[in-house]
């Protein structure tokens, strides 16, 4: 009998999946801590690892400031939750999203965590056509916590898998060029990002980019063994985009599906959203201001009937290019 996990790995060059670790492995405050624990409680036997992302690891936010960014991963998702329907919702359109907060020295730290299991965390970095897990994990990420080894192996496998298919999906959309390290994912970025409805704009893109460099550059030159028929390493460290009209056709024909897929998807994620996630209307009006500078008031009528309203937001932001 063959083993899913050995299979993996053994098609990820060594190199890349050295690299993930590493970056994984990295320090952080100890402020995540507390954060952890309160997952172990959450989630006891269930959990398999908990993973950090985000604008408290990619950026200068404090835990204070902002909200951490969390991956939660279980091995099943009827283990993890004592409410049926929430074990449903989640096998249904992964992942779940919660938001947690725990007292510690005087302050509150907080926290938006997606619930996911380890096959579908494997798959959505590997398999799926839409950019929603494999778009995050190709960027530097802190594992926090793992049950044991095999488990860490299994994310380390798919964090590999998403540089792979972040590269291979982003890379022959872009035109026959030279171009260094930052200016590709500078611009895979863009295409995943218009794959969501995100308040972000482009600018954010460049200064993950550049606050990464040094890492993608690794990641891509680790991953470089299976990305031969689109990307040729010249000797000054960049890359030469082996893109044929043919096949940059069909890859931006690709995108263009990820982006109306990912307005269902995120409608449907935001809708689900208000069942799980306490405050949800505040947090998504608080991170639409924080990265645009625009506000958007929260009405008594928003309150009450979040999913119908805030289509209805939704639909102005994204006239207004607020959100893309």
């Amino acid at each position: 009998m063959t083993n899913p996990l050995l299979e993996a790995i053994a098609q990820l060059p060594a190199e890349l999946i050295d690299e993930v670790a590493a970056e994984s492995k990295k320090a952080v405050s100890a402020d995540f801590v507390p954060l952890v624990d309160a997952l172990i409680m959450r989630f006891g036997e269930s959990l398999d690892a908990v993973i950090l992302y985000g604008s408290c690891l990619h950026s200068a936010v404090s835990l204070e400031e902002g909200i951490v960014d969390l991956y939660v991963v279980v091995d099943s998702y009827h283990k993890a939750y004592p409410e049926r329907y929430l074990a449903t919702l989640n096998a249904w359109l992964a992942p779940n999203v919660f938001y947690l907060e725990v007292p510690h020295q005087e302050k509150t730290l907080r926290a938006k965590y997606a619930v996911i299991s380890t096959a579908d965390f494997a798959r959505g970095a590997q398999f799926w056509f839409h950019s929603y897990i494999w778009a995050r994990f190709a960027q530097p990420s802190r594992l926090l916590y793992t049950r044991d080894d095999t488990v860490r192996q299994r994310i380390y496998a798919a964090l590999a898998h998403s540089v792979i298919t972040f590269l291979k999906s982003g890379v022959p959309a872009l035109e026959a060029d030279t171009l260094d390290v930052e200016e590709i994912w500078t611009r895979c970025l863009i295409l995943t990002y218009a794959a969501e409805l995100r308040a972000e704009n482009q600018s954010r893109a460049r200064h993950l980019a550049q606050a990464n460099r040094d890492a993608f550059t690794r990641l891509t030159d680790a991953a470089s063994p299976l990305l031969t028929e689109i990307l040729e390493k010249q000797g000054n460290g960049q890359y030469r985009c082996l893109t044929r009209p043919v096949s940059q056709r069909r890859a931006l024909w690709h995108w263009r599906l990820r982006r109306w897929q990912g307005r269902v998807l995120s409608i449907l994620r935001l809708a689900k959203a208000t069942l799980t996630f306490s405050n949800s209307v505040d947090y998504a009006a608080w991170k639409i201001e924080r990265h645009t500078g625009v506000r958007v008031e929260v009405t008594p009528m928003l309150r009450r009937h979040p999913i119908l309203w805030g289509l209805k937001v939704a639909r102005q932001l994204l006239r207004r290019g607020v959100l893309r």
